[in-house]
């Protein structure tokens, strides 16, 4: 209960309206004892008018005077002239006088502490302005044992006072804070483990409803949370029964392939020159489509196979890309050009590298004939120190503002329609297995840049890998 909001809410109440009530209580007492010393004095000035009106008076009534009053002596002074009205034998020297002339509410209130504490009877010296026109000043002595036990006994019942409007206080306010705070945060609390039984069913997502601001916040906060990873989940699992479909597909269509890499044999042996010019092209797609279906699933696994670094000429493996996208081009007007050095050696895996620049170029070609104009798509290599910097631009539309958060993220980002958004997922991931960054340079309605980053020797990254970095958040055109 203690360790709870409400058990905790409740002592905090309490302690703090206590306080409160403690500092009214300081004031409070002195105002008291204010108020008991001027009675005194408006009983003396009573008791010294009366013997003005007889001067005659019996001594014990004087006495009886005195006693009534509440004071030992009453000095009363009129017309500049200070006379003894009323006296009796003091029992102690006078300790202190206190002019009550002076209202400053400081002074008062220390001498209220002060004397509540002193414990020794004592008798004090009273001054103060007499009721009405009855003089100039009046002055009284009295005992300060009653004044403390009055101000003991007012001081008791404020405190119990405090204590009771200090309870009542807590106790409303603890089923105010509960009613309106702890029950919708209980509420919230509930459904979050509701929630975490089974994320992956909607119906489980909180519907906000507290009446409170900030817990409402909070509440469609926590919808959008439990929404954004339900479909991840649901996502996540559909990814599951594509990498099952897939490693089906791939295992069919890598025996259909295997068949068709039979029949090359036969295809090189022809003496037509067309083919012996296309059928080594025709056996290096074959084969390296085999390749692919073999590894297909690694994708699925989160995780491409270690690339086998090698010594690779680029334009060799640039001119395989290009040879395929101009037979891609057909009769669209895209030109395709390269400026890459004959001795450009890179240490990489070559089917790997085919992958990556064969994804960016298919790409680009997409982009400029889907605007239906002539466009260009230039590769360059240049070197950059500790790095290759291999870069592939188009003169494309570029690519849409709301597309650039997904990029580099799968099934997310396909620009084009019916694109599933994998090239550049995969690209990336086959370039920080190298230890390098596939970087989007520049995407703008004149085009679209991106630079592949390898490194020159092979150590660790370019076995573990890098990040991948991009210069703008941007989805792939695939």
């Amino acid at each position: 209960m203690l360790n709870s909001l409400s058990g905790r809410f409740l002592i905090l109440t309490t302690v703090f309206v206590m306080l409160a009530e403690i500092l009214i209580f300081v004031p409070s007492v002195a105002r008291f004892r204010e108020d008991y010393l001027l009675s005194r004095l408006e009983r003396a000035q009573i008791a010294a008018l009366a013997l003005l009106a007889d001067d005659m008076i019996d001594p014990s009534l004087e006495e009886e005077l005195l006693r009534t009053a509440g004071v030992f002596n009453v000095v009363l002074r009129r017309d500049e002239a200070r006379q003894l009205m009323l006296s009796s034998p003091l029992p102690h020297p006078i300790d202190a006088t206190f002019d009550l002339r002076d209202g400053r509410a400081l002074p008062l209130i220390r001498d209220a502490m002060a004397r509540l504490f002193d414990f020794e009877p004592k008798v004090i010296r009273v001054i103060g302005n007499p009721v009405g026109e009855a003089g100039l000043l009046i002055e009284v002595t009295l005992e300060t044992e009653p004044l403390r036990a009055a101000m003991i006994d007012y001081g008791l019942r404020i405190l119990l006072l405090s204590a009771v409007i200090s309870v009542i206080t807590a106790l409303l306010l603890f089923l105010a804070v509960r009613r309106l705070l702890v029950r919708p945060i209980k509420h919230v609390v509930g459904q979050m483990q509701r929630y975490a039984a089974n994320p992956e069913d909607s119906r489980r997502i909180i519907t906000p409803s507290a009446g409170v601001t900030e817990i409402r916040q909070a509440e469609e906060a926590l919808q959008s949370l439990e929404t954004e990873l339900t479909q991840a989940l649901r996502q996540k699992e559909r990814l599951a029964q594509l990498g099952s479909a897939v490693a089906k597909i791939s295992h069919d269509l890598r025996n259909i392939l295997t068949s068709a890499q039979l029949f090359t044999d036969r295809i090189e042996a022809s003496e037509d020159p067309g083919v012996q010019r296309l059928a080594p092209r025709l056996v290096n797609s074959i084969t390296r489509a085999v390749n692919l279906c073999e590894t297909t699933l690694t994708y699925g696994k989160a995780e491409e196979p270690a690339p086998r670094m090698v010594p690779v000429r680029l334009v060799d493996v640039l001119g395989d890309v290009l040879a395929a996208e101009r037979l891609a081009i057909g009769d669209a007007e895209v030109s395709l050009s390269e400026d890459v050095p004959e001795q450009t050696l890179l240490h990489a895996d070559p089917e790997q590298l085919h992958r990556v620049l064969s994804n960016l170029v298919r790409n680009a070609r997409q982009a400029i004939i889907a605007r239906g104009e002539a466009g260009e798509i230039a590769i360059s290599c240049r070197d950059e120190g500790a790095d290759w910097a291999i870069r592939v631009s188009d003169t494309g539309p570029g690519l849409p503002p709301r597309a650039r958060e997904y990029l580099f993220q799968p099934f997310q980002g396909g620009t084009r329609k019916g694109g599933a958004g994998l090239g550049l997922a995969i690209s990336a991931e086959l370039v920080r297995g190298h230890g390098g960054m596939l970087i989007l340079e520049h995407s703008d309605e004149t085009g679209t840049t991106f630079v592949i980053r390898l490194p020159r020797e092979v150590g660790e990254a370019g076995r573990t890998g890098a990040v991948v970095e991009k210069a703008e958040t941007l989805p792939e055109k695939t």
